[in-house]
């Protein structure tokens, strides 16, 4: 008699019984067959040349949170799908607006094509260094993008208030910092950022009317300098 049965008899539960649940419990704990090792469909994912098969695996459903290790896996399997440039690229831009997941966005964020890290630069999801990085991103369209994250720092958005090569309209929504948006932020940082925009030779000359009239007359005067 094995221990088990022992067990089960000293419990007073029959043995076939014991023997049953065993199976069963066997059986659900069994791997599949046909299982591949994370690892291993991470390099093929990775590498592989067949669209669909990336496409699929991209709007494929996460499996439930509460399936640490399926949800666990499949957003790793992401990751190799969003930094392949064989998976389409409307399932890249996909990704990169509707991922939460620092992993999968670093692989986006820096893809070839500049819809994609602009659709990054947008995602509200991202980390502070990441649409950080993405304010110097050489496209300007990706860059004034990233500059309207509101996950951007204040010291992102003054560096790129700063630059002569952010468009007007950026500009003029980095000259609204806590005054018309985020009127929480610290105000002598905001304020460092109005009066950037102020210096600004590319802000449109509507912006610097309103400049002019700025609560800190610091950026105030910066922007009457500027109108003459």
């Amino acid at each position: 008699m094995t221990d088990e049965n022992e067990t089960a008899q000293a419990a007073g539960q029959p043995i076939d019984q014991t023997a049953d649940q065993t199976a069963r419990s066997d059986r659900q704990h069994a791997v599949p067959d046909d299982f591949e090792p994370l690892t291993a469909t991470y390099e093929r994912l990775r590498h592989s040349s067949d669209p669909d098969e990336l496409s699929e695996f991209a709007r494929r459903p996460l499996p439930d949170k509460s399936d640490q290790a399926a949800f666990s896996r499949a957003t790793a399997l992401l990751e190799a799908v969003a930094g392949n440039a064989h998976t389409p690229v409307e399932d890249r831009i996909m990704l990169a607006e509707t991922m939460p997941f620092p992993n999968v966005l670093v692989k986006l964020s820096v893809d070839a094509d500049a819809n994609v890290r602009k659709a990054v630069a947008a995602n509200t999801d991202d980390k502070n260094w990441l649409v950080g990085r993405l304010t110097k991103d050489p496209v300007p369209e990706v860059r004034d993008v990233a500059l309207r994250n509101k996950r951007t720092s204040w010291k992102m958005r003054l560096e790129g208030a700063q630059n002569p090569d952010v468009d007007a309209e950026t500009l003029d929504f980095l000259s609204r910092f806590g005054v018309e948006s985020e009127q929480g932020a610290p105000a002598v940082l905001t304020s460092m950022v109005r009066r950037a925009v102020a210096l600004n030779p590319n802000t449109a000359p509507e912006t610097l009317e309103r400049l002019a009239n700025d609560p800190d007359p610091v950026v105030a005067k910066a922007a009457a300098k500027r109108r003459g």
